[in-house]
């Protein structure tokens, strides 16, 4: 169902599914807003299909500036303060007290930035982060179990890239590499979903 919900004094868009009995939910976060991202991105919605299908509740939102969401662009850390938002809102509705943050491309650097420094996000998603302009240093003392996954074509996350980063990042952490899928996994969301309910389901 379409929701808003407050970011400080901006009102933000979403579309919230509460399944029957869930005890586990999960925020989703959308590409590059200054590139065409929102949340009905194909690759956001094989992310919310994982989850369900492992029996979350979901939100995938518009970050400020897009859609129906009030404001303007935040340059990352605005985007922060919207998933932050966005944790607080789906607890409030779907009564879990722990939230799964996840992502894709910028979406993944917002989610796993927000997620790590949350006390109420257990899990981190992070899908194609774009590692030519961000690193996981921040992930190297974060005990949360995370997954990230990549094409081994992507032109921001090279699969070299990532297992050289995922060296400074804490343990538990896995990865799933999609064989000839580019940045933008287009055409791969069964590929993305199968990754996102594994994971989930053995965490």
């Amino acid at each position: 169902m379409h929701v808003t919900f407050p970011s400080a004094d901006l009102t933000l868009e979403g579309h919230l599914t509460l399944l029957s009995g869930a005890t586990q939910a999960a925020v989703i976060c959308h590409p590059h807003p200054q590139y065409g991202g929102d949340m009905d991105n194909s690759v956001v919605g094989a992310i919310e299909t994982g989850l369900q299908r492992a029996g979350f509740a979901t939100l995938r939102f518009n970050f400020r500036g897009v859609g129906r969401s009030t404001g303007l662009y935040g340059s990352g850390a605005g985007e922060q303060d919207d998933t932050h938002a966005a944790v607080t809102y789906l607890r409030q509705h779907s009564g879990v007290t722990a939230v799964t943050a996840a992502g894709f491309s910028f979406g993944a650097m917002v989610a796993l930035r927000a997620g790590a420094a949350s006390p109420a996000v257990d899990r981190l998603i992070g899908i194609a982060p774009p590692l030519t302009v961000m690193d996981l240093h921040f992930l190297e003392a974060c005990g949360k179990r995370k997954l990230f996954v990549v094409g081994d074509r992507d032109q921001y996350c090279s699969v070299t890239a990532l297992q050289q980063q995922l060296t400074h990042v804490a343990d538990p952490k896995h990865h799933v590499i999609v064989a000839g899928a580019d940045h933008f996994l287009s055409d791969y969301d069964d590929d993305i979903a199968a990754a996102v309910q594994t994971f989930v389901a053995r965490a």
